[in-house]
């Protein structure tokens, strides 16, 4: 099988030690300002659902209030995800189950006699 990279491709793979602790330390450093980004937004939005808003009406609520009433007057226009959101949110999720269960090889290969019976 030949080889599909160019005779002056770098060999990423196998790095020398000096090299391969520069990248983890890069990798590192970019992995911790990710953190600290995501850290910082997660802080932002507690805050934003924590303020207290006042709407056209004069009617004052927090953050998340107002964002749930918003959410319910989607669903309630159709918005079939908004009512998933609603109703994942307050605890209503469907259960997903997945059912393992072994079966006998006899059984298989019945199921695939009667298969190739009817193809053939």
């Amino acid at each position: 099988m030949p080889n599909k990279r160019p005779p002056n491709a770098e060999q990423t793979q196998f790095r020398s030690g000096a090299e391969a602790v520069e990248n983890g330390q890069k990798g590192g450093v970019a992995s911790g300002e990710a953190r600290r980004n995501k850290k910082l937004l997660r802080e932002c939005l507690e805050i934003l659902l924590e303020k207290e808003m006042t709407d056209k009406s004069g009617k004052t609520m927090s953050g998340a209030e107002a964002l749930a009433t918003k959410l319910f007057a989607e669903a309630m226009k159709g918005n079939v995800k908004a009512f998933e959101v609603l109703r994942d949110t307050a605890g209503q999720k469907p259960v997903e189950k997945i059912v393992v269960s072994e079966i006998d090889s006899d059984v298989i290969e019945e199921v695939e006699r009667m298969v190739n019976d009817e193809t053939d």
